[in-house]
C-alpha cells in the first residue's frame, strides 16, 4: 500500500490497521459530518500526510457510519486520533490540536532520517567501505547535532581508518552525560590502536627527531611516513611547521606533500579545510 490517506471501512480495516500498521505508523483520525472541530483537524492531518510523503499513514474512519469499529476503539468523543505501531495503539489525542503539536507528536513516533542513513553505513562498515562510509557520516554529524550513535559511527569508521587524532575529536566532543561503557571501550580501541598504526619506521623518526627536533629533512621523512599511514593531522602538521620554516624545501618537494595530504582528505573534510586556511595566510 502506498496511499498517503486511506478512507477505513470494515473492509479494508484489518489490511490497515493490522497489517499496514507492522510497515509503518497508521495514523486513525475518527471524526464525523456534524462535528465541527473534526472539520477543523482534518485539513492539517491532510497536509501533513501530504508533507510527510509516506511515512506515516493517515487512515480516516467516519465514526457514523462504522460504528462497529468506533466501538471497538472505544471512541468517545469525536475527534479522536489514535497512533498506530504494529496493531496497537501506541498514542493518542481527542479534540483539534495546533499543527504544532500534532507535529511534535508524530517526530516522536516516525524514525529519523538518521536512522536509515546509520543503517545503510553500517552495511558500508561491515564491508570494509570506510571512505564511502566517512563521507556519508561527515555531514550527518553535523546534520543530525552530533547525534550520540552518529558520532560514534564517525569515531569508529576515522579509528578504522588510521586518522585517530580526528577520532580522539569526536569522541572528545561528546557531553559527558551521554558517555557510556561503549564510549570507554572505543576510547580503549583507540589508544591501541594508535599504537599499532605506527610503523618501526615511524616510530625510529619520531625517536630521531625528538633528539634533534630542529632537522628539517626528518620531519619530511617523518611526515611522508604518517601520510602514507593515515595519520594525516600528524602529518599536515609536520610539513606545515616545514613550510613556516622554508617554502621551497626539497625544491617544493614539502610544499606538494602538503597539498597531496589535503587531496587525499577531501574537498569539505574538516581537517583539510583548517590547514587550507592557515596555508593561505601563510602564502598571503
Amino acid at each position: 500500500m502506498s496511499e498517503l490517506i486511506v478512507e477505513i471501512n470494515e473492509q479494508n480495516a484489518q489490511q490497515v490497521l493490522i497489517e499496514e500498521s507492522a510497515k509503518r505508523l497508521v495514523v486513525v483520525d475518527f471524526w464525523a459530518d456534524w462535528c465541527a472541530p473534526c472539520k477543523a483537524l482534518m485539513p492539517i492531518l491532510e497536509k501533513l500526510a501530504n508533507e510527510y510523503q509516506g511515512q506515516f499513514l493517515l487512515a480516516k474512519i467516519n465514526a457514523d457510519e462504522q460504528q462497529q469499529i468506533a466501538g471497538q476503539f472505544g471512541i468517545r468523543s469525536l475527534p479522536t486520533v489514535i497512533f498506530m505501531k504494529d496493531g496497537q495503539p501506541i498514542d493518542a489525542f481527542q479534540g483539534a490540536l495546533p499543527e504544532t503539536e500534532i507535529r511534535a507528536k508524530l517526530e516522536q513516533h516516525l524514525p529519523s532520517p538518521w536512522d536509515a542513513l546509520l543503517a545503510e553505513v553500517q552495511q558500508k562498515l561491515a564491508a570494509g567501505e570506510f571512505e564511502s562510509a566517512l563521507e556519508d557520516l561527515r555531514p550527518a554529524y553535523e546534520g543530525s547535532e552530533r547525534r550520540y550513535d552518529v558520532a560514534m559511527s564517525l569515531a569508529y569508521t576515522l579509528m578504522q581508518l588510521n586518522r585517530c587524532d580526528e577520532s580522539q575529536s569526536i569522541l572528545d566532543a561528546i557531553p559527558l552525560a551521554d558517555r557510556t561503557a561503549e564510549y570507554e571501550q572505543m576510547l580503549a580501541q583507540l589508544e591501541l590502536k594508535r599504537e599499532a598504526s605506527k610503523t618501526p619506521e615511524i616510530q625510529a623518526l619520531e625517536d630521531q627527531l625528538n633528539q634533534d627536533p630542529d632537522n628539517l629533512e626528518l620531519a619530511y621523512e617523518l611526515a611522508v611516513q604518517f601520510s602514507q599511514s593515515n595519520h594525516f593531522k600528524e602529518s599536515l602538521a609536520l610539513l606545515f611547521d616545514i613550510l613556516k620554516q622554508d617554502r621551497e624545501f626539497r625544491d617544493g618537494g614539502a610544499r606538494k606533500a602538503f597539498l597531496d595530504v589535503l587531496a587525499a582528505l577531501g574537498k569539505g573534510d574538516p581537517l583539510a579545510v583548517e590547514y587550507q586556511r592557515k596555508f593561505f595566510n601563510l602564502l598571503y
